[in-house]
């Protein structure tokens, strides 16, 4: 029989929940980039740096329902991306880096890229289906951090 601790220590890791990402370079206008992190007690927190035309950085951070969280954790799960594996996808470079960090069910993965124009990028590069499925992923959820910013502090994240 498992021992109590054990059994806790597992439904705590099953809980757990953390995802991470970060795309950005550094240009003529300096470092530029758009982070956001989500935690499993339902923290969210938003930065998105650009010195184009002077523009300062915009950090917010804000606290969303265990029902979004769920909703994250389930887009995560659905894509399959835990099984994916970035060894084959183009190096981060000048031309700027993308990483996405995801900690569910007890799992804990990174991956890290270059910045991606298009689907051609996808299409041509050395692992077109594992780089789709985290292309889409990250679009998906760019698509839920833009819009809960949006109604949230109503300004405009981009």
């Amino acid at each position: 029989a498992r021992s109590l601790a054990a059994t806790m220590a597992t439904e705590a890791a099953s809980s757990e929940f953390y995802l991470r990402y970060y795309v950005g370079h550094r240009g003529k206008f300096g470092h530029e980039f758009l982070e956001f992190e989500f935690r499993s007690d339902g923290r969210l927190r938003y930065a998105n740096n650009s010195n184009y035309k002077n523009d300062v950085m915009i950090r917010k951070e804000a606290w969303v329902s265990q029902s979004v969280v769920q909703e994250l954790r389930r887009v995560v799960a659905e894509s399959e991306i835990t099984s994916e594996d970035d060894n084959q996808w183009p190096t981060a470079d000048v031309n700027g880096r993308q990483e996405l960090e995801v900690v569910v069910n007890g799992e804990h993965i990174s991956f890290v890229t270059t910045k991606i124009g298009s689907l051609l990028d996808v299409q041509e590069s050395k692992d077109p289906e594992g780089l789709r499925v985290f292309y889409y992923l990250v679009q998906d959820i760019k698509c839920l951090v833009f819009s809960l910013i949006g109604l949230h502090f109503r300004v405009k994240p981009i």
